[in-house]
């Protein structure tokens, strides 16, 4: 008879305990709570460090593995489609959230200066169409790992891939060295890991530290309707999705509970993206799949921002008695569609995004961004989590669109799902 592993040697238990003691510490000593933000920025920066070379190893060897050019466009093509019709859902979610519920009618807060919101308007009004596609590309092949961009350390990987499936049995043994390379850095992720109680402990006392409970009170209506939102979205339209592929929802946020509590933790989908990829792979999703699907996801299909954007537009149409025609909201709409494309899953992306689309759309008052600030860390975690949990899904998707999702596989990791070093 196989040991019980004891319960407080999980580490979804341990993340979990430390967020709450990380609240408890933020509310009772608000300055210590803030004093201890270094330790989440410390653990995010750790991970960050290694997402570069290892969304490199995956797709240079699942694309030159593949020797197929043409299928690695087929399944960049239904990774795209499947995007942006579950992205138009939750800007549209978003927009019937606000119109339902009127979070924003009788806020009755004062709008801040210019000057509490100058630096994320400052950043939208360079991210223009044009300046986003150009940075899309490096300035090096070298400049995309240094600074940690996703889209530029994709567009690479995916030139190296192809070019190594173009070059026979030369490219295989180069990529198969690849793979070993990148079998290291996931062990070194698996190290890593395991700060990640403390990560989350520090993050989640100076959440509350610096901005305190009295954030969610004053604005508590906003809150409380993005998450009821983010929850509908999440159990209705990902968990028919789930349901077409012949699990439940439950099943897949439980198969990946470690790394959610993580990202609800530290507010950052990419602290915990390799470990996704290496539980999809358990999944019986191909490397070839989730190499390619998964980092596309993470700067196309970011849902939980895009049902944030929507629904804080109209919130602060509402809050300022900014009326707002039909023609208007799908101008938003069209907008949001553009400018939520390659966010990163960072803290803070979605409130950059959301400024860049009211610096596009006139009309509503730069200056009652100023509103969202003291709750938008509060809301960046349940973005964060909402993305996390539909890349996952949308990636098992695409699997099982392009055929080679392995049914059996899937089926046996939900009965026995494994823990997370085990995965790394």
């Amino acid at each position: 008879m196989v040991k019980q592993r004891p319960l407080w040697r999980e580490l979804y238990i341990q993340v979990f305990v430390t967020i709450l003691v990380g609240i408890l510490v933020g509310a009772l000593w608000p300055k210590l709570g803030v004093a201890l933000k270094p330790l989440g920025d410390g653990f995010i920066a750790l991970i960050r460090m290694m997402i570069g070379p290892v969304i490199f190893c995956t797709i240079v060897h699942g694309i030159g593995a593949m020797h197929d050019t043409a299928k690695v466009g087929r399944i960049g093509l239904k990774a795209i489609v499947c995007f942006e019709v579950i992205s138009t859902f939750a800007l549209v979610l978003g927009l019937a959230a606000a119109h339902l519920f009127h979070p924003g009618t009788g806020v009755g807060m004062k709008v801040q200066g210019a000057a509490a919101v100058s630096e994320y308007v400052h950043r939208a009004s360079q991210d223009g169409l044009a300046a986003h596609l150009l940075a899309i590309i490096p300035t090096t092949f070298v400049d995309a790992f240094v600074k940690g961009d996703l889209l530029q350390v994709l567009l690479v990987s995916i030139l190296t891939g192809v070019a190594l499936g173009q070059m026979g049995e030369a490219g295989a043994r180069m990529a198969r060295g690849v793979d070993d390379v990148g079998r290291m850095f996931f062990r070194v992720i698996g190290l890593i890991v395991h700060l990640a109680p403390l990560g989350a402990f520090g993050a989640m006392a100076y959440t509350i530290g610096a901005f305190g409970v009295g954030a969610l009170v004053n604005l508590g209506a906003l809150v409380a309707v993005f998450y009821l939102t983010s929850a509908f979205f999440v159990f209705a339209v990902l968990g028919l999705v789930a349901r077409l592929l012949g699990f439940s929802i439950l099943d897949f946020i439980a198969f990946i509970r470690e790394e959610l509590l993580i990202v609800i933790g530290t507010a950052s989908s990419e602290t915990v993206l390799p470990n996704l990829m290496r539980k999809l792979e358990i999944l019986g999703v191909p490397d070839t799949v989730v190499g390619l699907v998964v980092p596309m996801g993470y700067s196309f299909n970011l849902d939980g921002t895009n049902i944030y954007m929507t629904l804080g537009i109209l919130f602060l149409a509402q809050a300022t008695n900014t009326h707002l025609s039909w023609m208007q909201e799908l101008l938003i709409l069209a907008v949001a569609m553009a400018t939520s494309k390659g966010a990163a899953g960072v803290t803070g992306a979605g409130f950059v995004t959301l400024a860049a689309t009211l610096v596009i759309v006139p009309g509503i008052p730069l200056a009652s961004l100023g509103l969202l600030l003291g709750v938008d860390r509060f809301m960046s975690q349940c973005r964060a989590a909402t993305n996390f949990i539909s890349n996952g899904l949308i990636t098992v998707l695409v699997a099982r669109w392009e055929k080679v999702l392995d049914i059996r596989k899937l089926r046996a990791a939900f009965k026995a799902p494994l823990r997370p070093e085990a995965a790394v």
